[in-house]
């Protein structure tokens, strides 16, 4: 099976981003399943359900989230409707929607793919992540032996460090285990010693001329202590897509290759 994960897609840049290279990743890799995150979609804070029926209607089979998942109060209303949506399983308890949904690829293979939010320099209110692993993937075996075609699990946090345990937690039980949030694209795809194919950080969809997706000047105002101190905003110039593409072994679930993606006007 051949999966592909696209890091977060930031703002109307990101989507442009998408759009723009989303077909030629197509036509050239053919993924059964492609993944991207979300949670900064809408104007870099969030997602709303056109901008979600937006990706779908791209190819997208399943949307992550993370920390700014609920910033577009628009979500309250749908996403408990939409089994495409995986937002973090650790973020609150009352939460609506799902940690994790086993979503069917336009050919019948079954994917878990799970969402969760470190807690290393982020909110340490969060459920502690790795509780929430073993509550969503309770069989410690194989995607196959779970019933599965293959399992994914979207590891949303800062700390690099935090993101590793995450991928040797989960090595020989999780087809991928990929990192997102920070927005830069890590150059460390592999595959663990039991299988499981691992990226510290899948980087972003958007304009890369930026800092992390968002205006430069802006950003450097604001880490400076500048006046005014305005509210970031997508940045618009070198877009680009960033990611990683496994393919799996139909007897295991496991990577038997994986691939760093970079695609755009500065790669």
């Amino acid at each position: 099976m051949k999966i592909l994960f696209l890091g977060d897609i930031v703002g109307k840049s990101g989507r442009n981003a998408l759009k723009k290279y989303l077909p030629e990743l197509q036509q050239s890799l053919k993924p059964d399943f492609i993944i991207v995150n979300g949670e900064n979609s809408a104007h870099g804070f969030g997602i709303n359900k056109s901008i979600a029926d937006e990706l779908f209607e791209l190819g997208v089979d399943c949307i992550t989230l993370g920390n700014h998942a609920f910033d577009n109060a628009d979500i309250y209303n749908w996403i408990d409707n939409e089994p495409r949506i995986v937002r973090p399983d650790n973020i609150s308890k009352q939460a609506p929607g799902k940690g994790a949904q086993v979503i069917d690829s336009k050919n019948g293979h079954r994917v878990l793919v799970c969402n969760i939010l470190g807690r290393v320099f982020m909110d340490p209110s969060y459920d502690n992540p790795f509780d929430s692993l073993d509550k969503l993937i309770p069989e410690r075996g194989n995607p196959i032996s779970n019933g599965l075609d293959a399992i994914v699990v979207d590891f949303h946090c800062e700390a690099t460090a935090e993101k590793q345990c995450a991928g040797w937690y989960l090595d020989g039980i999780a087809s991928l285990v990929i990192g997102t949030h920070t927005h830069i694209p890590t150059a460390d795809s592999r595959i663990l010693n039991n299988g499981t194919g691992y990226q510290t950080d899948a980087g972003m969809c958007g304009a890369y001329n930026s800092v992390i997706g968002m205006d430069t000047e802006i950003a450097l105002n604001r880490i400076l202590g500048k006046l005014p101190r305005s509210r970031h905003q997508p940045a618009e110039t070198g877009l680009g897509i960033t990611g990683a593409f496994i393919e799996t072994e139909t007897t295991t679930g496991l990577t038997k290759s994986i691939k760093n993606i970079k695609l755009g006007e500065i790669f």
